[in-house]
């Protein structure tokens, strides 16, 4: 199964494992931002349509000439709606080098989409991975005009990144439409720069599944840290398109693209983080530069990484558990340390629902819980199952 990452990662090899051979098939893609000018019309046949000397006075036609032309109008509401949305896509070019070189400076190049201009800024939604480790982030908009960029936030989990620039020169801004209402057989319109090489491409697809789940692994190690909510399709996805727009056939933002499967035998299945879930991520990052998620202090992982030897002699859990997540380390000011929770300790549920991995784990803190809520913890510590109460903190960073 091939395995890319823009650049950014180097290629993995997969491993018998089924669901991680999924995993490693699963890549941020970069999308750059200039797009396709195809809102023009197009006259597939030119000339008048000429009457049909072979037609009677009744106005019976018996014979079709064959010289006969026909003017076809073929100004769609896919170049409407790609009119309508390229000007607030943009190149991300992500600057790691000090060469006087522009080529030999870029770690990558992606793309984003402008959703807001306010105080003399700008603001442009991309992907984390896009611009991961950056010494300094640029955009170019849709006319090649370069502006430099002020990463306000990024989250890891999410995939998504918030930029400022300087709003003088930025004339577009992405309207975003509703995610939570699409349906499979829709109209998806990709728009980006595949391999940083081609701005301006446009690829056409349909929504393949508005509400897919899939796992995935932003740090590499093979384990899927979380369980991303995104929208299928089989727009093309490339290398040099993450980051940017998925529209719909209004020309509104429905999702901006992050990842697809790399695998010889796959084509057309690629993924988008739905407008819905992302617009208050967008506000988070932009207003507090982080993510402001329910937070327990405590760094996990699963249990299915420890040996056989340790299960026994370091947990001593019994020997019929064999899902779950290992706790290694606790913050001993945090909400976990404040409800008694000690390294080593194994944690098999939360609030009563089975906890098999640390994406499950996250599932659960993240999407049904709220900062202050109550989280009741049943782990095994010496063999023996426990339980515990957590009042649930606010995130402090990158965690859980």
């Amino acid at each position: 199964m091939g395995y890319y990452d823009d650049g950014y990662r180097n290629p993995q090899k997969p491993t018998g494992n089924r669901s991680r051979s999924f995993l490693m098939g699963l890549t941020g893609v970069l999308l750059g931002a200039l797009l396709v000018i195809f809102a023009t019309d197009f006259g597939l046949f030119s000339g008048d349509v000429k009457p049909n000397p072979n037609t009677e006075a009744n106005g019976d036609t018996t014979e079709t000439s064959p010289d006969q032309t026909i003017n076809v109008d073929v100004n769609t509401a896919i170049t409407e709606a790609v009119e309508k949305a390229q000007g607030a896509v943009v190149e991300v070019e992500n600057i790691q080098g000090s060469s006087l070189f522009e080529q030999e400076n870029k770690a990558g190049v992606g793309s984003g989409v402008i959703y807001k201009k306010e105080g003399g800024n700008a603001y442009v939604v991309t992907n984390h991975h896009v611009v991961a480790n950056a010494g300094q982030i640029e955009i170019a908009l849709v006319d090649g005009t370069k502006l430099d960029a002020e990463l306000l936030g990024s989250d890891e989990i999410m995939d998504l990144a918030v930029l400022r620039v300087d709003g003088s020169k930025v004339k577009d801004v992405a309207e975003f439409g509703s995610s939570s209402t699409l349906k499979p057989g829709e109209p998806a319109i990709a728009i980006g720069n595949p391999l940083g090489n081609f701005p301006g491409t446009v690829t056409q697809g349909i929504i393949s599944a508005a509400d897919r789940t899939i796992p995935v692994d932003p740090n590499g190690d093979g384990q899927p840290d979380w369980q991303a909510e995104v929208i299928q399709t089989d727009a093309a996805i490339n290398p040099g398109n993450s980051g940017g727009a998925l529209i719909n056939i209004k020309g509104q933002v429905i999702g901006i693209n992050s990842m697809k499967i790399a695998q010889q035998a796959v084509e057309g299945i690629g993924f988008a983080i739905p407008s819905d879930i992302a617009r208050p991520i967008i506000a988070d990052l932009e207003e507090h530069g982080q993510v402001k998620r329910p937070y327990m202090g405590v760094a996990i992982v699963p249990l299915t990484q420890v040996s056989n030897y340790h299960r026994q002699q370091t947990l001593k859990i019994p020997s019929d558990v064999n899902q779950g997540v290992v706790v290694t380390q606790v913050e001993a000011t945090s909400p976990a340390g404040k409800a008694g929770l000690k390294e080593f300790d194994v944690i098999v549920s939360l609030d009563g629902e089975k906890v098999e991995s640390p994406a499950e784990l996250r599932k659960h803190l993240y999407s049904k819980k709220e900062i202050g809520d109550e989280m009741e913890v049943e782990f095994y510590r010496e063999g023996e199952k426990q339980s515990t109460t957590i009042t649930l903190g606010e995130t402090q960073g990158q965690g859980e």
